[in-house]
């Protein structure tokens, strides 16, 4: 198959900015249900987002990986779309201040205090670790 019909536009968004803009050959990102393997052609699917990566190679056989804090994704055969809550690259987090947000919601996790919100420190747990995840995955090809 010609090199043209292998290939869908992303589009990665988030309320700050938009991220990436083009053409590339697959996609992995983690939705609800669990992981998600794009090609050309995928059938069309909306569905919430977890935090975690996305991860996808270009036309030009670059790989490049961010770190989504959850949102909306839409896919189309030609065509898939990222709505972020956050989005950062993968180079561009900041490792000190998400190993603090791990420590800092683990601590008030294990708080005995009444009034610890423990479904939002748990979420935040959650973030910080993605972000670290994302980190470590993509060290190798730093």
């Amino acid at each position: 198959m010609a090199e043209e019909f292998m290939q869908f536009k992303l589009d990665i968004v988030s309320a700050e900015k938009e991220l990436f803009s083009g053409y590339v050959r697959t996609m992995h990102i983690t939705g609800v249900e669990g992981q998600l393997g794009i090609r050309h052609g995928h059938t069309p699917l909306l569905t919430m987002i977890k935090p975690g990566r996305v991860a996808f190679t270009t036309l030009e056989g670059k790989d490049e990986v961010m770190y989504l804090s959850g949102g909306i994704l839409e896919i189309q055969p030609t065509r898939v779309t990222v709505l972020a809550d956050t989005a950062i690259r993968a180079e561009e987090i900041d490792t000190v201040k998400a190993e603090e947000a791990v420590k800092a919601a683990r601590e008030r996790i294990e708080s005995k205090a009444d009034d610890v919100d423990y479904a939002s420190a748990i979420i935040e747990l959650s973030k910080a670790l993605a972000q670290l995840k994302v980190v470590e995955l993509t060290k190798g090809r730093r």
